[in-house]
């Protein structure tokens, strides 16, 4: 095989590998500005909805269609009354929802019943509990344990589910490090009075005399990168591009230059 022919092998399997990068970087870029488009449409929605005046908590009979793509971060109100059961409290290192809550502490989950008999489980608030002290937990719940029914305002969130390395819970300090409220409610017994709501109230209000756990109003801190993400992926397309290009004019300088001595005594 002659070098001409050589060489254009060479730039058509070059050709092949750089048209198939640069396409793999265009539809990365294309793929977080459809993605922009989502998150936004989804911190518009989310910001509508905590807003928006408090409507009563979804009938029983509703809570089956309930889903987190539409209903999550509704603001209800209701009326219900904390059960003197055994509470539950979730590690944090902070909140990506409350401005408030900063560094490392509990969130203090409750079951309350509902006037018809059913349990809806309210995270009651932020306990500053750095050491996850299960005495910190009990004092700062106890006042809310009064037997009485309360009006309250807060927003529906569902369930999460441990990930793949997210520690086990402590149950004997009924310690959870996930939003996990139907393994809470089996190890713990809640649902024993009555049906529970397959989702959780993030409480809002009202605050407790002692101010803590603290409840607190919701707002939407989502990460929005995407357009950054973007201009690399459609950066490094054009980088491979403009590279390519010169290669190829360095290609064809070699292809249009005179043959040397030793390459004329070889052929």
């Amino acid at each position: 095989m002659n070098s001409a022919a050589a060489r254009r092998r060479s730039i058509a399997g070059m050709s092949l590998i750089v048209l198939t990068m640069v396409a793999v970087l265009l539809a990365l870029g294309i793929w977080q500005l459809q993605r922009r488009d989502d998150k936004h449409r989804l911190i518009a929605a989310l910001s509508e909805r905590l807003a928006a005046e408090p409507v009563a908590l979804p009938a029983a009979r509703d809570w089956s269609a309930l889903d987190p793509v539409h209903d999550e971060f509704r603001r209800v109100r209701f009326t219900a009354t904390y059960l003197k059961q055994p509470d539950v409290m979730v590690y944090s290192s902070g909140s990506a929802v409350r401005d408030d809550v900063v560094g490392p502490g509990t969130w203090a989950f409750l079951p309350a019943q509902l006037p018809d008999g059913r349990i809806v489980v309210i995270n009651a608030g932020f306990v500053p509990n750095t050491m996850q002290e299960r005495g910190a937990e009990d004092r700062a719940v106890q006042p809310l344990l009064s037997g009485e029914a309360a009006t309250v305002t807060g927003y529906l969130r569902f369930p999460e589910q441990p990930g793949l390395f997210a520690p086990a819970p402590n149950l004997d300090k009924r310690l959870w490090f996930t939003r996990d409220v139907p393994a809470m409610a089996a190890a713990l017994g809640w649902y024993k009075p009555a049906e529970i709501a397959p989702f959780y109230v993030d409480l809002e209000a009202p605050m407790p005399a002692g101010g803590v756990p603290k409840p607190g109003p919701l707002g939407v801190h989502l990460r929005d990168n995407h357009l950054q993400y973007a201009i690399t992926w459609f950066g490094l397309a054009a980088a491979v591009l403009t590279t390519f290009v010169f290669w190829l004019r360095g290609q064809a300088w070699q292809a249009a230059a005179p043959p040397t001595k030793a390459s004329r005594r070889i052929a």
